[in-house]
């Protein structure tokens, strides 16, 4: 399996951090070890490989994609021929799997044959070795004009056609709430498949069969995500997905949340208090709740917005917080606010320094005179 490349003096050099990042990788590729095995030795699908590993299918498929991308490339017959792996699509520009065209050509170009037309798509595809079905289905998705052109010339020529290519009544009324859910919604196919319970490749192929204009749409609406860059949440992006944090993400950092949005505790105590990694908690805040991250630094702007929140950030809950005691001591009995920095534990001259920027009333009537203005470069 792969790891890290550095030699023990090497790591013996690394942070904290660094050598955490390390020993998740290298528990990743434990993980995954034998279904890895399975994918190179064997023809198995990798929903079967996933299910006998007792693995995600997705997670594997990602997995695969991200550190085994040559193997894939393999297993889909194509040569990488000196190039970058990352650079290889599976798929030809048309949409079709470079493994499913050279599986399927020599069938393909027998159905564009006059020569071929006497036989029916289940004789073709007897003739060159494929299932009769997958071939159908085949060309049904990526080749339905030639099907519908064969199907014409074949009955002027007397041929009957024992194949029907209209879409029966029964899957129209099976797959009709899901189809305008998945037309008016973000959800993936397998989204929509679970909440209309019905089955997810059942309803994909019945929209690449039936429905290739909102394929269409959607490929499209995905491109454009793609190209554009932007990633706001909940839109699509471009594999598909919607841009949100898994519900195992959400579950995880749930009470960590709701603290971070209701009490004015740092995001580092309550890192402590709810038992997550302060510094995966402070990037889930930044990546799904920048308002909420804005908010809180006392910064007004879009969410969407450049800013420096460093520079920025004006009245923080947690200083506010912090200095409120202090604060509601000093209007009820007014003192010197050295006196009361003392009594509270407090920087004097920080104390003095968040009275004048945020409370200038108070400032005024303790006599303390205003901050200077910053002068420009």
């Amino acid at each position: 399996m792969k790891d890290s490349g550095k030699s023990i003096e090497e790591i013996s050099k690394l942070s904290a951090r660094e050598l955490a990042l390390i020993r998740k990788r290298y528990a990743l590729h434990c993980k995954y070890e034998e279904a890895v095995n399975l994918y190179a030795n064997t023809n198995s699908t990798i929903r079967n490989i996933a299910k006998q590993c007792m693995v995600s299918e997705d997670g594997l498929k990602a997995y695969l994609h991200k550190h085994w991308r040559e193997l894939m490339l393999y297993r889909h017959g194509i040569n990488a021929d000196g190039k970058d792996p990352k650079e290889i699509s599976y798929y030809m520009p048309d949409g079709i799997s470079c493994k499913a065209y050279e599986k399927y050509k020599d069938a393909v170009q027998a159905c564009k044959s006059i020569n071929y037309i006497e036989l029916n798509i289940s004789q073709i595809a007897r003739k060159f070795g494929h299932n009769a079905t997958s071939l159908a289905n085949f060309m049904q998705i990526h080749y339905s004009d030639l099907l519908t052109r064969r199907k014409k010339i074949r009955e002027k020529m007397g041929f009957r056609n024992y194949y029907n290519q209209a879409v029966h009544q029964n899957c129209v009324k099976q797959y009709e709430a899901a189809v305008e859910m998945y037309r008016n919604t973000n959800l993936s196919v397998k989204g929509v498949a679970e909440q209309c319970n019905v089955s997810d490749s059942g309803l994909s192929q019945h929209i690449r069969f039936y429905h290739k204009d909102l394929m269409k749409e959607k490929k499209e609406a995905r491109q454009k995500a793609k190209v554009s860059g932007k990633k706001k949440h909940g839109e699509l992006l471009g594999n598909g997905r919607k841009n949100e944090p898994l519900p195992a993400t959400v579950e995880k950092y749930a009470e960590a949340l709701a603290l971070y949005r209701d009490t004015a505790l740092t995001a580092k105590e309550i890192a402590l208090r709810t038992g997550v990694n302060a510094e995966s908690f402070r990037f889930y805040l930044h990546r799904w709740y920048r308002a909420l991250v804005l908010e809180r630094s006392g910064i007004v702007a879009d969410e969407d917005a450049e800013v420096n929140m460093v520079r920025e950030r004006q009245r923080m809950k947690t200083v506010a917080a912090k200095y409120a005691p202090a604060i509601e001591s000093l209007q009820q009995n007014p003192r010197p606010a050295s006196q009361v920095a003392v009594e509270f534990g407090h920087n004097t001259e920080v104390f003095r320094n968040y009275i004048r920027k945020h409370e200038p009333e108070l400032a005024k009537s303790l006599g303390l005179k205003p901050l200077p203005e910053k002068k420009n470069p």
